[in-house]
């Protein structure tokens, strides 16, 4: 007998071949048999008949450290099908810091994030672990993030890591990578990463080669200057050649101008697959030299973030409290507010809030930069400071969207062709904190398999391959990813004509349709479409 019997299904494995009719028998946490079982039993009997059977997705890119420990159940995540998730992303996260580190980072990144538990060990990457493991509802990858290792060895200044601050920070990554950590991560958007130059991420990289574990960049918006290429990118390529690391480069695709990273500007109707293939050609040339580099991508066009990434190095050199000083004191304000109009100019306005800590803010929730702004009698500069001041950094936004459908579809015509390589696999880039987050929280996984597969005629099979297997293979996460027996049993049970995400920018945090069972590690987290409050993710790989 099995635990869990799943019967009369189509399997799509997560391999990219074919899906064929037949059943999963599950036994404790792994998949015990995929085959004919039509006279086999089962104490939990799911009947798949006219359903697709597939493992569990893998979201190679979150932000969810806080609304895990917050709210384990992490419906958002789970009801999408996600059963791992890769945590440490962009250089940010909470380990390993010090007690009082700790409390000074997740407040200034906590327009990401939303605050932790102030309380807890951050000390280091098991500890880490150890706050996931079997207390949430998803598994859970660690990256150990650049931003920690700044912090932990030089403070959050903005000096080059050299001589000994850099051997105790390759100590650092050497200690996480052997506490279970699957590799670093760098966000040279956000500081104190963006600090770095590039001999300093070599040196890093270097160790991630050693060990054979993965370097997941954010490609550089500030201090280019510090990069020995000529452009983020060029740079990032730089580091995959001269540390012979494993690079994956996050969030990586054409958006218009002003949605978000990765930007090109046209006055014209946007060729997004032309753009891409143009993006794409320098590194096609490095991946020809011998550069081990992936991507991810998510299915919107536009982004969200924290309006601390909007700072300049000196303003943010110091941290939270430094940050918080200067926003006090009017003429360090006025300096910033002249840097803000003078390099974003009138778009900022377009920016929307996503997130209030306080009360006494929160109904700016998903009110424009500009409506904030107009109804407080300030400029949008002077409404973001006085904002960052009133909340303590405790703040998010997300970008608008574009206001002409033709960017959209223009859009996710070219993600549908780069999600064509084989070297791109999915993650939603997930902020699930605020009223009005940015809805690829809910949405991200269901609008690719629902809405944009049926109008673009992608593969299913193809799909299911760069939300499952892709991921699980680069990011080294052992025994899951593919459905066969032996591997654990994180299972996602849908019916492929039904699914779809309604999660819309004007009702962001609205659950997708489709997803009827979620299994982890076989137990049963979601039956027919509504989370049982089982919580069986571990810390992996």
């Amino acid at each position: 007998m099995f635990d869990v019997l799943i019967k009369g299904g189509t399997v799509i494995d997560g391999t990219g071949k074919p899906g064929t009719r037949t059943d999963v028998g599950i036994r404790g946490k792994t998949i015990a048999a995929v085959e004919n079982l039509s006279t086999a039993s089962g104490r939990y009997l799911i009947d798949a008949t006219g359903l697709t059977v597939c493992p569990g997705f893998i979201d190679t890119h979150c932000h969810t450290e806080a609304a895990l420990l917050n709210d384990p159940q992490h419906a958002c995540a789970i009801r999408m099908g996600v059963t791992t998730e890769v945590l440490g992303q962009d250089g940010l996260s909470y380990a390993p810091l010090s007690p009082e580190n700790y409390r000074m980072y997740s407040r200034f990144i906590s327009g990401i994030y939303g605050l932790p538990p102030q309380d807890l060990n951050m000390s280091s990457v098991a500890a880490f672990r150890d706050h996931y493991h079997q207390k949430c509802s998803v598994n859970t990858v660690a990256l150990v993030p650049h931003c920690a290792i700044r912090i932990s060895t030089v403070g959050f200044r903005d000096v080059q890591l050299r001589g000994e601050a850099l051997n105790k920070a390759r100590r650092i990554v050497q200690e996480g990578l052997e506490q279970g950590a699957a590799g670093i991560s760098t966000g040279l958007g956000f500081f104190p990463a963006a600090y770095a130059d590039t001999e300093e991420l070599v040196e890093l990289g270097k160790i991630i080669a050693d060990a054979n574990a993965i370097f997941v960049i954010q490609e550089r918006v500030f201090n280019i200057d510090r990069a020995t290429a000529d452009d983020g990118i060029a740079e990032v390529l730089e580091i995959g050649r001269r540390s012979g690391a494993k690079m994956h480069l996050a969030h990586f695709f054409v958006r218009p101008s002003g949605a978000g990273a990765t930007n090109e500007t046209s006055r014209r109707r946007p060729d997004i697959n032309a753009l891409s293939s143009r993006l794409m050609k320098e590194i096609d040339l490095a991946i020809s030299e011998g550069v081990d580099i992936t991507f991810d991508a998510y299915p919107y066009p536009s982004g969200s973030t924290t309006p601390t990434c909007r700072l300049p190095g000196w303003f943010a050199d110091g941290g939270t409290e430094e940050v918080l000083k200067r926003l006090d004191n009017k003429s360090e304000r006025a300096k910033l507010i002249s840097y803000l109009s003078n390099r974003h100019g009138e778009e900022i306005g377009d920016t929307v809030w996503s997130y209030i800590g306080s009360e006494d803010n929160k109904m700016l929730e998903g009110m424009s930069w500009r409506d904030a702004a107009g109804q407080r009698g300030e400029s949008v500069p002077e409404m973001m400071c006085s904002v960052m001041l009133e909340e303590k950094l405790n703040c998010g936004l997300v970008i608008a969207p574009p206001k002409s459908t033709v960017y959209w579809r223009a859009i996710e015509n070219g993600i549908a062709t780069l999600l064509e390589r084989s070297d791109y696999m999915i993650g939603s880039d997930t902020i699930p904190i605020g009223e009005y987050c940015h809805p690829r929280a809910f949405g991200t996984f269901p609008r690719l398999l629902g809405r944009l597969r049926r109008r673009l005629g992608t593969s299913l099979e193809q799909l299911v391959q760069r939300m499952t297997s892709k991921g699980a293979e680069r990011f080294g996460i052992s025994k899951r990813g593919v459905l066969k027996p032996g591997n654990f049993a994180d299972v996602v049970v849908l019916d492929a004509n039904l699914i779809n995400d309604l999660a819309t920018y004007e009702d962001p945090r609205t659950y997708p349709v489709g997803i009827e069972f979620v299994t982890v590690n076989g137990r049963v987290a979601v039956d027919q479409g509504q989370c049982t409050g089982i919580l069986a993710g571990e810390a992996v790989p």
